[in-house]
């Protein structure tokens, strides 16, 4: 196909596509899609190889949220059956973060439920970040905490922390559909906060939602404004008990070409298949690491995923290899420019901060001759449903917050 000859080119050479190319791979085809997978995967191993970066969660406070996320099983009303707890301690928090750098994790992830955290959960978080680090050489940390007051980030970063993950989950035009009780913009500025303080940015986006593929595109161009160094790609999860129980309107084939249309908007950043993603590409799972360079390993904030072993044998099976902390995960640009911005355990050539890049990248290939891009109708596949799969949905009864072993 025309159209992705040129995404293709476009994505060696780092160059943003046209918001028409990006919402034409989203119309594509089913018998286009290995070909669209395909042409995805060239940039994808162009700026990470057959490399896959594990991530793991590590849920320090359990439901019991005043915010209103239409998506969020810990929501203000929610009635799904989650955990609820309050603050881990930091010596059980890096208990749990043990078992999934165990597993392979190279980045934890720390998250709790709420608006944002106040000075005094700043500071106990930062003593979980420092009881990490102490007991896991190389370890990434990640806190996602919700929105941050001034300051914040600079405690954080100083804590030891490399990121922060605040995503905008959809766009700006349909943000008061989903949430009201904070606004996109307030989205916008943590993600700024974090990238100011030095941190590396993690932002991503929800799909399933009952969006339109122009507010896909809307979102996924505002990041790519933003400029984070990691875009989790997360499937939305009916938890019955939320207001969008009810909202299965994802096929794995959907989800293969919302990734490929991230990957080729963000071509050498890392896109992370994040939650959901055994809900809705259920046995496709294999192709997607063609698109995307990350996962999380394990069990979400509230719901169980895949066996860790089974993550790890789908890896090898495929053909990928885990990424180890002595390797670096964006490409050198990348990761040149995070470290001049602040972000400073990049010259040890550790795991470092955030993502970063462990090799020079091979040059890219010489792009082939542009071609004209065919108009593409808007796509059918935004009125495909997928069945209802309620019995890949259960509830995380392990690991954090629990007296039973975490799945890593």
């Amino acid at each position: 196909m025309d159209l992705l000859n040129t995404l293709v080119d476009k994505g060696l050479r780092r160059e943003l596509p046209t918001r028409e190319e990006a919402l034409a791979v989203l119309a594509t085809s089913d018998d286009e899609l290995l070909d669209v997978v395909s042409a995805a995967g060239k940039v994808r191993r162009q700026w990470f190889g057959r490399r896959v970066k594990l991530n793991y969660l590590v849920n320090l406070k359990s439901g019991l949220c005043p915010e209103d996320c239409s998506y969020c099983s810990q929501r203000l009303g929610s009635t799904a059956g989650i955990l609820k707890y309050t603050w881990l301690k930091p010596d059980e928090a890096s208990q749990a973060a043990a078992a999934g750098v165990a597993g392979g994790a190279k980045r934890v992830c720390l998250v709790a439920s709420g608006r944002g955290p106040t000075d005094r959960d700043v500071d106990r978080v930062s003593q979980t970040i420092e009881a990490i680090k102490d007991q896991n050489e190389g370890v990434e940390v990640c806190a996602c905490l919700g929105l941050l007051s001034a300051g914040q980030a600079d405690k954080l970063r100083t804590a030891g922390a490399d990121a922060y993950n605040h995503n905008l989950n959809t766009s700006e035009g349909t943000y008061g559909e989903i949430t009201t009780t904070h606004t996109y913009a307030d989205r916008v500025d943590t993600v700024q906060q974090a990238q100011a303080a030095g941190l590396s940015a993690c932002s991503g986006l929800i799909a399933g939602m009952g969006e339109t593929d122009d507010d896909l595109v809307d979102v996924v161009y505002a990041l790519r404004d933003l400029d984070p160094d990691s875009v989790p790609v997360n499937f939305l999860i009916p938890f019955e008990g939320t207001p969008l129980a009810k909202e299965w309107n994802l096929t794995p084939q959907r989800c293969l070409r919302i990734l490929a249309m991230v990957r080729f908007v963000c071509p050498d950043v890392e896109v992370r298949i994040a939650g959901g993603r055994e809900v809705h590409l259920r046995s496709m799972q294999p192709l997607a690491l063609h698109l995307a360079n990350s996962i999380f390993l394990g069990d979400y904030l509230t719901s169980e995923g895949q066996a860790g072993k089974t993550d790890l044998d789908m890896i090898a099976d495929a053909g990928f290899e885990v990424e180890g902390t002595d390797t670096v995960t964006l490409p050198e640009h990348r990761a040149d420019a995070l470290a001049a911005a602040g972000c400073g355990s990049h010259g040890d050539g550790g795991g470092g901060c955030g993502p970063c890049g462990s090799s020079e990248p091979a040059e890219p290939a010489e792009p082939a001759e542009q071609s004209a891009v065919p108009e593409q109708s808007a796509s059918s596949d935004a009125s495909e449903s997928s069945e209802a799969r309620t019995d890949l949905v259960a509830v995380r009864r392990r690991g954090a917050g629990t007296d039973l072993a975490p799945n890593a």
